[in-house]
């Protein structure tokens, strides 16, 4: 059981000659091509031959909109039009990257295990960076620069110390959350595969692949709407 823990938790890399150099593409990669692949022509197909009055695929798209549009308003107040379509992007993408194991199939024919990608902390470890650093633009597109520097001394000039840590830790906290509770969810699942019949794996699996991945990246998707919050008002 210990050694089958161990080949799921490693990292396979895939290499790729071009011009005489080896390049190593990590499974993680390949799978996050495969989802943004997926999501793109999800879009493509639900957007096509869009009319006044929705209906079938329409209403679909209308729905996933309308429920980030409102997500955006209640986290974020009125400048909530400029960052929704990146919340929405961030939400779809991790909702599928945390519940692909679902998708165990597939490996059978392209030679890959439909592993989590947020299992591997390089990922969400960029994930949270170019959150953060989206979070700061944010706040210098609606303050400007000078009012973003000034509002990193309120509301007492104490707190400037505090307000440059937080751009060290935010990220941080992000990228370990997301990280720890989908690796932990994922070893669960592996050593009850191993451990256990069919059956009660696959109930396990509701919730640490279905519930638990979607709840996290609607966790990391609501923390970050707070910052963007924090740093335009």
């Amino acid at each position: 059981m210990g050694e089958e823990l161990s080949k799921a938790l490693d990292i396979h890399k895939f290499y790729v000659n071009l011009f005489g150099y080896e390049i190593g593409i990590s499974e993680s990669i390949i799978i996050m091509w495969i989802i943004m692949a997926f999501l793109i022509i999800a879009a493509f197909i639900l957007t096509r031959n869009l009319q006044s009055v929705p209906k079938g695929k329409q209403n679909i798209a209308e729905a996933i909109v309308e429920f980030i549009y409102n997500f955006a308003k209640t986290n974020i107040g009125h400048h909530y039009r400029l960052f929704a379509p990146y919340l929405g992007t961030v939400l779809l993408f991790l909702a599928f990257a945390n519940i692909i194991s679902i998708f165990n199939i597939i490996p059978n024919f392209v030679g890959i295990h439909m592993r989590p990608p947020t299992k591997d902390i390089n990922i969400t470890g960029c994930l949270a960076i170019v959150t953060i650093a989206f979070v700061l633009v944010s706040g210098i597109r609606v303050k400007g620069f000078g009012g973003w520097l000034k509002s990193f001394a309120e509301p007492v000039p104490i707190m400037v110390p505090f307000k440059i840590l937080d751009y060290f830790i935010r990220p941080m906290s992000l990228c370990f959350r997301l990280f720890g509770n989908i690796l932990g969810a994922f070893i669960i699942m592996e050593l009850a595969y191993a451990a256990l019949s069919l059956a009660f794996p696959a109930a396990l699996s509701i919730y640490f692949d279905l519930f638990d991945g979607g709840l996290q990246a609607y966790i990391f998707v609501f923390l970050t709407s707070l910052y963007i919050a924090e740093a335009v008002e």
